[in-house]
């Protein structure tokens, strides 16, 4: 264990004791040496935070501290990490600029020992192929974000171009194809469209009805059951 997330479990540990905490109850929850859990609480008192106590009495944290420093595991940076490379890699600008941010304001209050896990290149993510500017996923987004009606000219698996209102609920990404699924007017019932077979997208001022979480929950159960039946349809055959 790092000694961020030792310092971090110490905290927790002083938190949810009601008294003062023998320091050898705490060396035997953190499983190290009485001497470095005296290390521990001068750091933590350095760093700011109320503990009262001394050795052969106990400690208390008084109420009000708050860790600055950020505390994960390297699981967990690796998987931030990781998310934030795919997001660069496969979304849009907007959300690629986003994601190098977040990066940026998490190094700035990690550790200085963690901090080199944020840029070790562990892992590899392929870029997305340019996508058609007509459908700019910053657009689709802010119109989920505001549920806005989007007016689409979208070309059909056959190549013919048909007009569709649709209420975008949700942006997916499959391999390397993107998706939007929405509610087409046209059709009366959800739909999901190629993001690449949108020819022209224009975002109608008008917000469609319900709210759009309630609408994605409705979607996501449709999938759900369309391939539970196709599931059971190829067991049976």
């Amino acid at each position: 264990m790092s000694k961020s997330n030792r310092l971090f479990d110490l905290l927790q540990v002083l938190r949810r004791r009601n008294g003062p905490v023998p320091g050898t109850d705490l060396a035997r929850e953190a499983g190290v040496s009485l001497r470095t859990i005296y290390r521990d609480i001068a750091t933590l008192q350095a760093m700011g935070a109320d503990i009262e106590g001394e050795p052969g009495f106990g400690y208390i944290l008084k109420p009000g501290f708050l860790l600055p420093p950020l505390m994960f595991t390297q699981e967990e940076l690796h998987a931030l990490t990781l998310g934030a490379q795919w997001v660069s890699r496969q979304t849009d600008d907007g959300l690629a600029l986003a994601a190098q941010n977040a990066i940026g304001k998490i190094g700035s209050v990690l550790p200085s020992e963690l901090r080199p896990l944020l840029t070790d290149n562990a892992f590899h993510v392929g870029r997305a192929r340019p996508q058609s500017e007509a459908a700019d996923l910053g657009l689709l987004r802010q119109a989920m974000r505001e549920q806005l009606k989007l007016h689409v000219a979208y070309r059909d698996p056959t190549g013919a171009q048909t007009q569709r209102i649709i209420w975008p609920i949700m942006l997916g990404f499959i391999e390397t194809k993107r998706f939007v699924a929405g509610w087409c007017e046209l059709r009366e019932d959800f739909r999901t469209f190629r993001v690449d077979r949108i020819e022209r997208v224009e975002l109608i001022e008008e917000r469609y009805p319900g709210r759009r979480r309630d609408l994605a929950k409705r979607w996501r159960s449709l999938v759900d059951e369309k391939q539970k039946m196709e599931r059971d349809k190829s067991r049976e055959s």
